[in-house]
């Protein structure tokens, strides 16, 4: 059974010094695909490496995180848009990502939303995927995304509002789930809501999950194993259906074929 980490984070600090156990443990899984989501040009550069390593296996997504926009360095937003065009003319990246707004962040969120918009530009010009951060703003950037061209959108860890799901459904866009999708109620309820086809499984490393079975252990791409088990026990239908399907919609959303 193929497996797939949409939305992991390889290069943050946390994770320092344990990638090359984070790569065995995917393929000790066969978990064919990570997502690497920067967060700022550092977290960048790194996921870069990371990929250049491990180039079939680790794909990467370039982004300023809604968390960062208040610590960015002068220039540095520049300098990330350049990246993202650089890289994506030598074919090194598969989305803008991770990128959007954060309710948490109220006292900078004019500048949440200038960094977003260029990010949203950026990946309108290029024509990529964006995969969208939306804690407690995600009606806002379902509506917001009216304005923008953009022909692939993820919204990571969907969890609310449920209208705001039907609108992104009705789009076309995909969501992401996680281990959540093993114990909590509100994640069930968005799977159900979503059609198979709408959906990819991540981990978001390095988050922690203290609940069985994850027990507060580092997260590692194993994970989406329960991920998919969990997915299948609510829509009903065998794992490596759901598996199956997942890898198809990688392949679609991100224009990669996996081995």
């Amino acid at each position: 059974m193929k497996l797939v980490d949409a939305h992991v984070h390889l290069s943050d600090p946390q994770y320092m010094g344990k990638t090359d156990a984070l790569i065995e443990d995917a393929k000790t899984a066969d978990v064919v695909a990570l997502v690497s989501n920067a967060m700022d040009y550092a977290t960048s550069i790194e996921a870069l490496k990371i990929r250049e390593a491990n180039p079939e296996l680790v794909h990467v997504a370039l982004g300023i995180h809604p968390w960062n926009v208040n610590v960015l360095k002068e220039g540095e937003l520049e300098e990330v848009l350049k990246l993202i065009e650089e890289q994506h003319q030598k074919k090194n990246l598969v989305a803008i990502g991770e990128i959007g707004l954060d309710c948490k962040y109220e006292s900078i969120w004019e500048s949440q939303i200038m960094v977003f918009d260029k990010m949203l530009q950026q990946a309108e010009k290029l024509d990529l995927p964006v995969i969208i951060h939306s804690r407690g703003t995600t009606e806002f950037i379902v509506d917001m995304l009216q304005s923008y061209n953009l022909k692939r959108v993820l919204l990571h860890w969907f969890s609310h509002p449920m209208p705001a799901l039907t609108k992104a459904m009705d789009r076309g866009y995909y969501i992401t789930e996680g281990p959540p999708a093993v114990y909590s109620n509100g994640i069930r309820e968005v799977i159900t809501n979503t059609p198979l086809t709408n959906l990819l499984t991540e981990t978001d490393g390095p988050v922690l999950f203290r609940k069985k079975p994850f027990n507060g252990e580092m997260t590692r791409p194993s994970f989406t194993r329960e991920v998919v088990h969990a997915i299948a026990e609510i829509k009903g239908v065998p794992a490596e259906t759901v598996a199956d399907q997942i890898v198809e919609n990688f392949e679609a959303f991100f224009d990669r074929k996996l081995c």
